[in-house]
């Protein structure tokens, strides 16, 4: 049974939380003596050190530290920091209190409340257990990051994940875990823009229809449509405003090493476990739904879950065939799609627009401008048509890459036409833009989403990889067509090896896309080159003639640097 704490123990109590955290309220769910020793955080830093993510995925899933416990004041900085970006000043230790002085002038906490950033869910400011400092200095973090980060247009779950950070750990430490997961390129923990927010509530949506379809059929089953999209809308607060402290703080564990999917998963956990509480008709929560509908029913049954915060975890990690490419597909399908819609129902209004979805940041506008300098490509052609083609491109491009400055690497106009100097100046770089203008005056290319410096990987027998790369890689037609052309498998659960052909490139040659006929393909000299359908993006040759001389080639990347 869950306890209230003692005096004496809400002592001990007090030294584990932050001086921001008000101890008294929260319920203390003791280990079960059963239970078998919990890891220490020697044990989390080892194995992390080590490189074993998947042990310390284990490990995180499967040791029930009470919320008393410790660990996290070191564990969840250790996990955060893992995935910052090595070069970035933001740890610097004083770097926070020194933006703090330019924000606020002043390193005291304000009396009055602060005026938060607009990306910021103003119903949705959950601080928990922290007194009144606590959360003004929740207000006081969430506002840095706005200055530091104008990018970030709407992340309705920054403030929660900062009220829970700063229960265990300073307020320093909890604006640079902060910022490692707003940064984070390689995968995604925080969502930026009302765009990658729809599609996460979306994803959940498709997922839950596949994998958990019994909950997700009842839900359908109880509302209409609209209705049951508007419940899947707050899928995000079933999680921060309505399971318990305990079991929030679990998922947290987890979070900070995996990213969002372990949200998702949280997810179709609450819909298995109150869709068995519903199959007694005379239940509770049956009565509830009578009452006032399936909506307030899943919010009561959130907040009085009936499982231990470890039961709960295993059937979150139980549900099966969820695997990380799978998430990931279903996610840059839905990117798509959303993008698309918003492209075909007003690409003339986002030229105008500085915060349009499509460009979901203040610098997008900019980014395009530093490309838009290309004079080589936009010879002979319109300033408005110019324009127009490279907000089509932007538009194209994933969301969190928009955020970035675009870097010219490569051109042959500058550079010369050699593949050896191709390599040393784009092959770290990752992802890259290709651009192609041909003599004929087409242009066309490809977001490539790998190194290519992968090209010198080798597989288990010694033998470098043919070809590399990942789904996210797509071709495009500019000039004189108009067209996007993504991975195959985005569309389909499973695709042939034919269809996973992305990039490929030796000394001799480069080639994007494969199976039956190569997309691109470019020769050592970058002079000539052919395009044909390919069974990897299903794309028609990208130049009527199919063969084709390059007048150009131009390689961007994008500074992940902030």
């Amino acid at each position: 049974m869950p306890m209230m704490p003692s005096a004496l123990e809400e002592a001990e109590i007090s030294n584990v939380f932050t001086s921001l955290v008000n101890p008294t309220g929260i319920t203390i769910v003791p280990c079960s003596p059963t239970a078998k020793p919990l890891k220490t955080i020697t044990d989390v830093k080892n194995t992390l050190q080590q490189g074993r993510k998947q042990d310390l995925k284990y490990i995180l899933r499967n040791n029930a530290w009470p919320v008393d416990h410790p660990i996290r004041n070191q564990m969840w900085p250790l996990l955060c920091t893992q995935h910052q970006n090595e070069k970035s000043s933001n740890s610097v230790e004083g770097f926070y209190w020194e933006m703090v002085r330019q924000v606020f002038g002043t390193m005291e906490l304000p009396d009055k409340p602060i005026n938060l950033p607009p990306f910021v869910e103003p119903s949705h400011c959950h601080s928990y257990y922290l007194t009144h400092r606590g959360k003004a200095a929740v207000d006081r973090i969430v506002s840095v990051l706005g200055y530091a980060y104008p990018d970030i247009v709407y992340s309705p779950t920054i403030y929660s994940i900062c009220a829970l950070l700063l229960h265990y750990i300073s307020e320093e430490e909890c604006y640079n875990c902060m910022v490692c997961l707003v940064v984070c390129k390689e995968k995604t923990f925080i969502t930026q823009t009302k765009l990658l927010y729809e599609v996460t509530w979306k994803t959940v949506m498709q997922i839950s229809k596949k994998h958990v379809k019994g909950p997700a059929v009842f839900l359908q089953r109880h509302c209409n449509s609209a209705r049951a999209e508007r419940i899947y809308m707050d899928w995000i607060w079933w999680i921060f405003q309505g399971l318990p402290f305990q079991h929030l703080i679990r998922i947290m564990d987890c979070f900070f090493h995996e990213g969002i999917k372990v949200f998702y998963r949280t997810a179709m956990a609450i819909l298995i476990l109150f869709y068995k509480s519903t199959t007694n008709p005379s239940s509770e929560y049956q009565v509830e739904i009578q009452k006032n509908g399936v909506e307030s029913a899943l919010l009561k049954f959130c907040k009085e879950i009936p499982v231990t915060p470890q039961k709960f975890l295993k059937v979150a990690f139980g549900i099966r065939g969820l695997s990380s490419a799978y998430i990931s597909r279903v996610f840059i399908r839905t990117e798509m799609v959303l993008k698309s819609k918003t492209v075909i129902s007003g690409s003339r209004q986002l030229v105008r627009s500085r915060s349009s979805e499509n460009l979901p940041n203040s610098q997008s506008q900019n980014n395009i401008q530093m490309v838009s300098h290309t004079l080589t490509i936009r010879e002979r052609m319109p300033e408005e048509m110019y324009d127009d083609m490279l907000l089509t491109l932007w538009s194209w491009l994933p969301v969190r890459i928009t955020m970035y400055t675009p870097i010219l690497l490569y051109t042959t106009e500058e550079h010369g036409c050699s593949l050896t100097t191709f390599y040393v100046r784009v092959e770290q770089h990752e992802p890259t833009l290709l651009l192609i203008k041909t003599c004929n005056n087409e242009v066309f290319g490809a977001y490539c989403s790998s190194r290519w410096c992968e090209r010198n990987q080798k597989d288990q027998r010694g033998n470098r990889q043919a070809y590399f790369g990942t789904g996210e890689t797509f071709l495009f037609s500019l000039y004189p067509e108009r067209a996007k052309y993504p991975w195959v498998g985005i569309d389909a659960d499973r695709v042939e090896h034919g269809a996973e052909l992305f990039m490929a490139a030796d000394t001799k040659m480069i080639t994007i896309g494969g199976g039956e006929g190569q997309a691109i393909w470019m020769d050592e000299n970058i002079r000539f080159g052919k395009t044909d359908r390919c069974t990897t993006f299903n794309n028609p040759p990208l130049c009527p003639k199919g063969d084709f001389e390059i007048r150009v080639l131009e390689v961007y990347g994008f500074a992940t640097e902030q």
